[in-house]
């Protein structure tokens, strides 16, 4: 396996485009392209903490690509000998087709247009952006890299819905499951660590946020489904609503479309709905600190979620070994692990209060107490995973 490959990942945004550049799996740096005012300015970060500022002419984010290679030859990232080996994209996609990592083609760019419809919020931004890189990198391998493939070896019992299942094969309605690249680099990581269990809830608690059941290193079951949407209650999703009552908000808020109302429930609910004021959970707790309803229902709300879900992945697991908390909450939020925990006593788990501080400066610590099952705090790198999983499919390729 070349593990020298210069690879660049794109990872697009409703408001931003971010892409990272990894000589093997060594990150060499880091352009985060968004508005200041009126004008786009990339923000190039070096491997040693430095950053760079730099101004652009161009007046749309669709316009990144087009002036990336530019920038990187002029930062003496690209250029002469120094060329790109693959471009990465993550694919947040329903359906079978996309549970598998894909060299685009013309086939692959027919299923992404397919898959406009299936996900209108997710995959249109990321197909543009694969369009983009093929007009201004002509010539480089685009791998597009599925964020539900780690769940597609669920047993099917995991993966249906309870709806007819020629109809569900047909249309590709199942429990597709996301957040695979975060729970895969968590797998692979434990294994490598030697402190893999064999079964075990992984807790990836950020903006978006599942539960995971891992047996043995492989997904088991999982919180999402046909799309991020389903599962616990996260910072502007709803998480899983009875569609009865999803029609209801349809007819009484006079929402216009299915489209309409998919975004309602992913951008206006959540922590942000049912507080009122915010989606952040530092801001949430804030709230609640100082005596706000609104504020103090949402966190309770929010961790009956999770607590829920991890019960639920437990008894598909026929009991756990360990938990793991992951993604930006699960990471640096002392408190929502404590309070998670709290209700996990009965499955053997306890948290060491003075292991349990702030955002753990190790990739990965056991704040578990004495005598407790261990209970995990792993830094997620979904780039890494992609990068491996990239490798795979290059090696096929070649």
């Amino acid at each position: 396996m070349n593990k020298d490959r210069l690879i660049l990942i794109t990872n697009p945004g409703s408001s931003s485009r971010k892409y990272a550049l990894y000589r093997g799996s060594e990150l060499i740096c880091s352009l985060h392209f968004e508005f200041e005012g009126k004008d786009i300015v990339c923000t190039l970060k070096q491997t040693d903490g430095t950053k760079k500022k730099i101004k652009t002419d161009f007046k749309a984010l669709t316009s990144t690509v087009a002036n990336l290679e530019e920038i990187l030859v002029n930062e003496g990232y690209l250029g002469g000998m120094i060329k790109l080996d693959a471009i990465l994209a993550r694919v947040v996609a329903p359906g079978e087709y996309f549970s598998r990592d894909h060299l685009v083609d013309k086939e692959c760019l027919k299923e992404l247009e397919k898959a406009k419809k299936k996900a209108p919020l997710h995959v249109p931004t990321v197909a543009g952006e694969i369009e983009h890189f093929l007009a201004s990198f002509k010539g480089t391998p685009i791998l597009t890299i599925s964020d539900s493939a780690f769940h597609a070896e669920r047993p099917e019992l995991m993966k249906a819905y309870a709806i007819d299942q020629e109809v569900a094969e047909k249309y590709d309605i199942k429990r597709w499951g996301f957040h695979g690249l975060s729970v895969g680099s968590i797998a692979h990581y434990m294994k490598k660590a030697g402190i893999l269990q064999e079964k075990m809830v992984v807790c990836h608690i950020g903006s978006g946020s599942s539960v995971t059941a891992v047996f043995d290193g492989k997904s088991h079951d999982t919180t999402m489904g046909y799309t991020p949407l389903e599962g616990v209650m996260m910072a502007t999703r709803s998480g899983s609503i009875d569609v009865a009552a999803a029609l209801a908000l349809k007819r009484s808020l006079k929402i216009h479309s299915e489209e309409a109302l998919e975004k309602y429930l992913n951008k206006k609910c959540g922590l942000l709905g049912v507080s009122g004021q915010s989606d952040d959970m530092r801001e949430i707790i804030r709230l609640r600190d100082e005596g706000d309803p609104k504020g103090t229902f949402a966190h309770a709300l929010y961790l009956y979620r999770i607590q829920s879900a991890i019960g639920q992945m437990v008894a598909s697991l026929g009991g756990v070994d360990a938990i793991v908390f992951t993604a930006t909450i699960g990471e640096r939020s002392d408190e929502i692990r404590r309070m998670v925990c709290q209700k996990l006593a009965y499955l053997g788990f306890a948290l060491d209060e003075s292991k349990n501080v702030g955002e753990m400066p190790e990739r990965h610590t056991d704040i578990s107490a004495e005598g407790s099952k261990p209970v995990y705090v792993i830094r997620t790198d979904e780039f890494e995973e992609m990068i491996r999983r990239a490798n795979v499919l290059l090696e096929k390729l070649n």
